[in-house]
């Protein structure tokens, strides 16, 4: 295949000011805990450090591989068989259930299985969107725990906000401090990008200008770990589902992999030519970023050692978002939105002006936050034009149709699906969350819950 490229990868490596890169074999250990740093709270990260190895016993490390496979199937499948015991009575029911439930975990993985959730939406009355202020500044992040009960959103302002969903009253703040006092402050001192929350909802990762990543978790919102090493603003995170393992993505250009169950760096991958403007993945272990000026998306292939790169997009790409292992979803600033096949190197299917042609040169909307409702046919794009616009996806992924557009007025900075689909949860802004191209004074900073099934009130 032409665009199957072999991927450099390094560990534990650095550049020179020429751009020679300078290995250490030897010095691994020291190199590690250089990229990998600790505030002043030590004593947080070592009782972390040894509640885990706890966890862990002696038998299951001196386990072989086969054992641990089969260890690990019998764990998931008495999970299985206790999430369906409350729904089905009887052991036969009991048996297709956990049958039905293993068909489509492995259709999922393979991105076979699309469930046809778009037909079923149907578009909000204003009155029936719930929006919610707590941000002095733009909201450049938002995400919701697995469980759907809570949401959790970044701003400039450096603060961290938990919500409650059924109450709708912010919970807990992650206060920020002034830039400079990173050092005696434990939250974050500059704009924060990105958030990203792991599958189980055990861990919560912060990232920005400050070219740190901080973790947190989701409960109390405790400080665990913050992990150094990019050399720009981290622009981008995500959890591979399923695991600890973080992928993050940087105006520096690169993609790094973080290992949160250890607190350790894994690698830097490299390919990009321009800075990375966001990043995703899902199951398997590849994330997918999408290159911002370069006009290019990359799946990393990180068991490989190589990646898949594509070009379609005209313009810059912006965001982008996965469907499923098989197609992913992704929006520029000429906007315009395009869908994607892992087989094919170019779009299936491109929409311009996807949200409104523009009066004025150098007013064009852009596309500024995209998100997918996994394993579905259903995906969202969000504009500088105040707008969130539902999209159906064909079945075989070659065209798109638009379902509706929802104003919530100020830059769409952020959106996220709830995990069946009953709602999308837009961060909302006076600014883009990268700048401050444009400001608009009318708008208002916060974040909006858009119901997208008849009758539902979440």
């Amino acid at each position: 295949m032409s665009f199957f490229i072999k991927s450099r990868k390094r560990k534990f490596g650095s550049k020179d000011q020429k751009g020679k890169s300078k290995k250490h074999p030897s010095k691994a250990k020291s190199a590690l805990s250089e990229e990998v740093e600790s505030e002043s709270d030590v004593d947080s990260s070592n009782d972390f450090t040894e509640t885990r190895d706890k966890v862990y016993s002696s038998e299951e490390e001196e386990e072989t591989a086969q054992q641990k496979r089969l260890r690990l199937a019998k764990e998931y499948l008495s999970k299985l068989e206790e999430e369906e015991a409350d729904k089905k009575a009887d052991e036969e029911n009991l048996r297709d259930a956990v049958s039905s439930r293993l068909q489509n975990d492995i259709s999922e993985q393979a991105g076979k299985l699309t469930k046809q959730i778009a037909d079923l939406c149907s578009c909000p009355q204003e009155q029936d969107l719930r929006i919610f202020r707590g941000h002095s500044l733009s909201v450049t992040a938002i995400v919701i725990t697995p469980d759907d009960k809570f949401v959790f959103t970044a701003s400039k302002d450096c603060n961290i906000c938990k919500w409650n969903l059924s109450t709708g009253l912010k919970e807990k703040t992650i206060r920020g401090g002034k830039k400079g006092t990173e050092d005696v402050h434990i939250g974050h001192t500059e704009h924060i990008l990105c958030l990203a929350i792991s599958s189980d909802g055990k861990f919560l990762a912060a990232g920005g200008l400050c070219s740190m990543i901080k973790l947190w978790n989701p409960v109390d919102c405790s400080f665990i770990h913050k992990f150094k090493g990019h050399r720009g603003p981290v622009t981008g995170l995500s959890f591979r589902k399923g695991t600890h393992t973080l992928f993050s993505c940087s105006a520096d250009k690169v993609v790094k992999v973080w290992s949160v169950d250890d607190l350790a760096y894994v690698e830097t991958l490299f390919g990009h030519n321009s800075p990375i403007t966001g990043i995703d993945s899902l199951t398997r272990d590849r994330a997918i970023t999408s290159g911002g000026r370069d006009k290019s998306v990359h799946i990393w292939k990180i068991s490989e050692d190589s990646q898949l790169l594509f070009h379609g997009h005209d313009a810059s790409i912006e965001c982008v978002s996965l469907i499923n292992e098989g197609n992913f979803f992704t929006g520029a600033d000429d906007n315009s939105v395009s869908l994607w096949s892992v087989l094919k190197k170019k779009p299936l299917t491109t929409v311009k002006n996807a949200h409104g042609l523009t009066l004025g040169v150098g007013d064009q909307h852009w596309i500024t936050s995209v998100a997918a409702l996994q394993y579905s046919d259903l995906v969202a794009s969000g504009s500088k034009d105040g707008h969130v616009r539902l999209w159906k996806c064909s079945k075989d992924f070659k065209s798109l149709t638009l379902l509706f557009s929802v104003k919530v007025k100020g830059f769409v900075n952020s959106l996220k699906f709830s995990s069946n689909g009953d709602f999308l949860v837009a961060g909302v802004g006076q600014e883009h969350r990268m700048g401050r191209w444009w400001s608009l004074k009318d708008a208002k900073n916060g974040w909006v819950i858009i119901p997208l099934k008849p009758g539902d009130k979440t």
